[in-house]
């Protein structure tokens, strides 16, 4: 009965972070749809007095008009999709509340039809989230710095598994044999340095490429291509696997250098690798990861040098790969996993503190973590939503 109940509220918290994210996405279509509207209004105003516009900028305002018009779209279907959300919190309050009173009164019972309920919001939930969670990156915010701490290089991160109601922050400092993991309760004990635990490693890390995913913390071991799968609960190691072929001890790392050979992530599509071999020429390999077995699923050859990348991470099976890690970046390319293609970007970011060496996405809370020059910083991301409908 108490798991039923757990299981309850952990997917109404979950539905609260997609209910907060959907509605910062679905004000920034609202925007743009206004910013359509204005436009659309400017340009009959022309058509009906010719005189007061040059045929160019008539035909500039045509432009604008097909490129935004795709938007009208979409704030459809988010409304269709917001009412949708506010539905399934009302069914989790409601049963949430029949738990706690049957928990009370009755004690043990039989609740399997209640959990089958359950597994059935949830698996609806899945779905919201998946047609709300994904699409193409457009641009990056202002960096948010959190915290200075540490050495020069380092990775910080939460679980990137989705939903989630962990609220747990792990730092990592360093990039070479370190094996001292910190463990903070909240964002905001991390922010303040306190209520932490530190997990001491079996094995050093090498490397800034590490990645908390469903409670555990996948990570490149010292001086070798092997990815170890350490589950943080229980500070165990419950895997090791060798990732053949790829490279490691800085044979082919990022720009930055910092044995960055291997650099594993998480987005909503699952986990992944990303390398390169000598076979491959040094082109960054992306691989997509079963969690439970370390096996490769599937491998992309992107054509992309990985020692002239400065970082890269995942959105929605797109690896997307910066130009430098030092001032002045930007994102610069992109490989769709989906269509197996890729075309070059131009998304320029603020790198406040001039030097990262390490930048993941969290799909959960749809942010870039970055550990720049002794410096935490988080950036929002926008993406540009394709609302997919099952019929």
């Amino acid at each position: 009965m108490l798991v039923s109940l757990l299981q309850v509220q952990n997917v109404s918290q979950s539905l609260e972070v997609v209910d907060l994210r959907t509605s910062r996405d679905l004000q920034y279509v609202r925007e743009s749809e206004a910013l359509l509207k204005g436009v659309d209004g400017r340009l009959h105003s022309y058509v009906d007095n010719p005189r007061s516009v040059t045929p160019k900028s008539l035909q500039e305002l045509k432009g604008q008009m097909s490129q935004l018009r795709p938007l009208l779209s979409v704030v459809d279907q988010y409304r269709v999709d917001v009412q949708s959300l506010g539905v399934l919190r009302s069914e989790l309050q409601n049963l949430s509340l029949v738990l706690t009173s049957i928990q009370e009164l009755v004690g043990a019972y039989d609740y399997e039809e209640l959990q089958q309920r359950v597994l059935l919001l949830e698996s609806r939930l899945h779905g919201c989230m998946n047609k709300l969670g994904c699409g193409r990156l457009t641009t990056v915010s202002s960096p948010i710095t959190v915290r200075a701490s540490g050495s020069r290089f380092g990775s910080w991160m939460m679980d990137a598994m989705i939903p989630s109601s962990d609220s747990r922050v792990w730092s990592m400092d360093g990039y070479y044999k370190g094996r001292r993991v910190l463990e903070f309760r909240t964002m905001a004990d991390f922010t303040k340095g306190q209520n932490f635990v530190q997990h001491l490693l079996p094995q050093p890390w090498a490397g800034t490429g590490h990645v908390v995913y469903n409670g555990s913390l996948y990570y490149n071991k010292h001086q070798s291509n092997i990815l170890v799968q350490y589950h943080l609960r229980s500070r165990s190691v419950l895997l090791q696997r060798s990732l053949s072929g790829a490279g490691y001890n800085n044979t082919f790392p990022y720009s930055w250098g910092g044995s960055s050979d291997i650099d594993l992530m998480a987005d909503e599509m699952g986990l992944w690798a990303v390398y390169t071999s000598i076979p491959n020429a040094g082109n960054i390999m992306v691989s997509r990861m079963d969690p439970n077995t370390l096996e490769v699923v599937r491998s992309w050859d992107t054509g992309f040098p990985k020692r002239s990348a400065g970082e890269a991470f995942m959105i929605c099976g797109t690896l997307y790969v910066t130009n430098s890690h030092l001032a002045g970046a930007k994102v610069h390319f992109a490989y769709h996993t989906n269509t197996s293609t890729y075309e070059y970007t131009d998304i320029p970011f603020h790198n406040q503190y001039s030097h990262i060496s390490m930048m993941d996405y969290n799909p959960r809370e749809r942010a870039l973590f970055t550990w720049n020059n002794g410096h935490q910083v988080l950036y929002n991301v926008t993406l540009f939503h394709v609302i997919r409908s099952d019929g």
